[in-house]
């Protein structure tokens, strides 16, 4: 039976080529501090975001990457070209997050509650892509609770004010 150690090295020398592998493929300028978003504002069932707003390959695979939680009236849109199943995955996340995938109409296309960040060596090397149910144009992502505090159902409607 092997021991621990026996056991752990290899995991730990898969995270840092995974790790390493990662960042290789995030394009320069995502990883390239600080990053600034463009800013606008949503409204889900009346209720106003503001948001950050992915726009662009290199935002969206930035997203919220290193940032702080943010306050309840914040959040990020990625708007995205064509309507598909966009993933998202919770790497270098700080966070968890409530994230709500629409339609191009501003229908609910799926909803996750309480998406936690991959942390541990174990989580990073198995780091899930969670992916809609259905075609989406716009990901809606908030610090966790959102989506109860709001009352969000498969019902809700987005309106963009202002992206």
């Amino acid at each position: 039976m092997a021991t621990r150690t026996q056991a752990l090295v290899p995991i730990t020398i898969a995270a840092a080529i995974v790790g390493v592998v990662g960042l290789l493929t995030i394009p320069s300028d995502a990883k390239t501090e600080p990053v600034e978003f463009p800013r606008g504002t949503v409204l889900v069932d009346g209720t106003a975001l503001q948001v950050q707003i992915a726009d662009t390959k290199p935002r969206q695979v930035r997203g919220l990457m290193f940032q702080d939680p943010l306050p309840r009236d914040e959040g990020m849109i990625f708007v995205f070209e064509e309507p598909g199943r966009h993933g998202l995955w919770m790497l270098n996340m700080q966070f968890a997050l409530d994230v709500v995938w629409f339609d191009a109409g501003g229908r609910v296309v799926d909803i996750l509650r309480d998406v936690q960040p991959c942390s541990t060596v174990v989580e990073v090397v198995s780091c899930p892509t969670y992916e809609p149910a259905g075609d989406a144009s716009y990901m809606l992502e908030a610090t966790a609770g959102f989506v109860e505090r709001n009352g969000v159902t498969r019902d809700s409607v987005l309106e963009i004010v202002s992206i």
